[in-house]
């Protein structure tokens, strides 16, 4: 069975965003092929995703390596971030459908009460969930991916801190989807802009050298209960 090129490059990145790739480090198609149980086709057209992506570029004498992106790079990024979001918000407000609405609430009620739990990797992931709903409420399949790129990307050079207040961040994601039902363009791109500035706040530049990394079990792509 042959396995899509954008399952492999799903599974490359998130071990590109996790540190099991290093910064700098190569990227054979022979020894990729191997660990995600597939062949070097859909490598090699995964590694050319990723270096459009910029998580790979390709160096002379070495071929594929994992980017290297300098700290001015990666502040870019949440400079972008901060500008793109607001953006999606307001489109969100003139162009989300009731299922997108059903899909933020009911995210905003698990978070808020999560919230009031103390849950910490799930508050993430559900927050995770609710800007990458709200990317594809803006009806923009562009400036969807390009938010999504930016996540990952983020992800990769940042750890996050812990937010002083986990049930304010989900008060403001409330605030955002009453804006967007209420179709109120103007005050969905403040509030939002207002989050991501608190968000951007709490984001610590991570090292270089892989000493973060948070995962290195071995994986193969076409293994059974690995989603993309």
């Amino acid at each position: 069975m042959r396995i899509p090129a954008h399952s492999v490059c799903t599974a490359i990145r998130d071990d590109i965003v996790a540190g099991v790739h290093e910064r700098g480090g190569r990227l054979t198609e022979e020894v990729l092929a191997r660990r995600y149980g597939v062949s070097r086709v859909p490598v090699r057209e995964a590694l050319r995703t990723l270096e459009a992506e910029g998580f790979v570029v390709t160096r002379r004498h070495a071929g594929a390596c994992v980017a290297e992106p300098t700290e001015q790079e990666a502040a870019d990024l949440l400079e972008m971030r901060m500008l793109l979001e607001p953006l999606g918000a307001c489109r969100a407000a003139q162009r989300r459908t009731e299922a997108h609405l059903k899909v933020l609430r009911g995210l905003v009620r698990l978070g808020q009460e999560r919230a009031r739990r103390g849950g910490g990797e799930d508050l993430r992931s559900l927050g995770g969930w609710f800007h990458e709903t709200l990317a594809q409420a803006s009806g923009s399949p562009s400036l969807t991916s390009m938010l999504a790129q930016l996540r990952h990307k983020i992800a990769w050079m940042y750890a996050v801190e812990a937010l002083p207040s986990p049930l304010e961040a989900w008060a403001e994601h409330g605030a955002i989807v009453d804006a967007v039902a209420r179709g109120d363009g103007e005050r969905a791109r403040a509030v939002t802009a207002l989050h991501a500035e608190r968000a951007t706040a709490v984001h610590r530049l991570r090292s270089s050298g892989g000493a973060e990394r948070v995962r290195t079990s071995q994986q193969a792509v076409n293994m059974p209960g690995r989603r993309y």
